[in-house]
């Protein structure tokens, strides 16, 4: 009887035999010395692994995507449709769909994050500015891009955003929190979720990437940012994008700062043609539900990655998450009542549930 092998186990298998395929199409690609190594790369929050060689001319990302995890048909598809946009993102050297392996062109190793918090310890408004200029710049680009272009992106609907949100309702309330939701726990978050859904639906739709911000974004000299993780492409609201750069789950502005920054870009895709002339207080109304939306669903995929995947890096973003949360929910009074909730049921043992979790993880 065939012995299950371990999860390191099958990795090892799957970096061999990466390293033999790679090692095979070297030669196609220019490159003499056929025996480079792989070294690997920080992973993110899927399926994928990463690794980087460099051979003898250039650099190459090695990518390890099972095909049974990873849409990676869809993810060329992307690739060749943003390339074609203008906008800076890795070449697509090979691929094998049949095993997962893709071999690309690499952006570099500096995270915006890195960029971002160096500005951000050093008080520099103005500089974060200049950086987010350009990433708003590479964000039209991408909103331009229009269904039936060169690839034909599924529609960000109702369907997926609810998925999305209960993400938070199942990792989160239920698994990291413990909690077991009364009906009218989760009849209040249902309420919440269709409001979300109904400002997510009624904005102008665009090509969104889906997870825009400072950790899938490179720094490079130029116009604007190398652009990674781009494969949950779809057509959906102006504004997600925006959000998930400016109230980023991974960094905090001053919240004047994300005001100007909103305003700044509304001009900008105004000017563009993306969107029609808007009322600035129904903008943020907007931008400030959707970005309500994708922080809760960030929460549930942080929370699903410590206790499905084993990924626990993402513990010490929940807070910071959550507090854009409650910051929204504290300015609007339609959502007094989900504030006054999560005030009860969330906050007070938030600390201790954290706590529990990590001293799990450091075990």
């Amino acid at each position: 009887m065939a012995v299950m092998k371990s999860k390191k186990e099958r990795q090892e298998k799957r970096q061999a035999d990466l390293q033999t395929w790679f090692q095979g199409i070297l030669p196609s690609l220019g490159e003499t010395n056929t025996q480079a190594k792989l070294k690997p790369l920080t992973g993110d929050a899927s399926f994928r692994r990463y690794f980087v060689s460099t051979p003898e001319k250039q650099t190459y990302v090695l990518v390890d995507a099972p095909p049974d995890k990873e849409d990676n048909r869809t993810f060329v598809q992307v690739a060749q449709s943003f390339l074609s946009a203008g906008l800076y993102v890795p070449r697509v050297f090979d691929v094998d769909y049949e095993q997962g392996f893709l071999c690309l062109s690499y952006l570099g190793d500096t995270l915006l994050w890195e960029k971002l918090d160096e500005l951000r310890q050093q008080d520099d408004l103005a500089g974060a500015g200049a950086v987010y200029r350009q990433a708003f710049e590479s964000l039209l680009k991408i909103q331009r891009i229009r269904e039936g272009s060169e690839i034909l992106l599924p529609p960000f609907d109702g369907t997926l955003l609810l998925a999305e949100m209960n993400l938070f309702r199942e990792w989160f309330c239920e698994g990291i929190m413990g909690m077991e939701l009364s009906r009218e726990d989760n009849g209040l978050l249902e309420k919440l979720f269709e409001m979300l859904i109904e400002s997510a639906l009624s904005q102008p739709q665009v090509c969104v990437h889906r997870d825009f911000h400072s950790r899938n974004l490179m720094v490079r000299e130029g116009d604007g940012p190398g652009i990674i993780d781009f494969q949950d492409a779809v057509i959906g609201p102006f504004t997600y994008d925006l959000v998930s750069l400016i109230k980023d789950c991974y960094i905090i502005w001053p919240k004047a700062m994300i005001r100007q920054w909103a305003s700044e870009y509304a001009r900008m895709a105004k000017t563009a043609g993306i969107i029609d002339s808007i009322e600035s207080d129904e903008f943020f109304y907007r931008f400030d539900l959707m970005g309500l939306q994708r922080h809760l669903k960030a929460v549930g995929i942080f929370s699903r990655l410590y206790l499905r995947d084993g990924k626990n890096g993402y513990l010490g973003d929940i807070p910071r998450t959550l507090a854009y949360i409650k910051e929204v929910m504290g300015d609007y009074p339609a959502l007094v009542e989900e504030a006054r909730w999560f005030d009860k049921k969330i906050y007070p043992t938030l600390v201790t549930k954290l706590n529990a979790a990590i001293r799990r993880r450091d075990a």
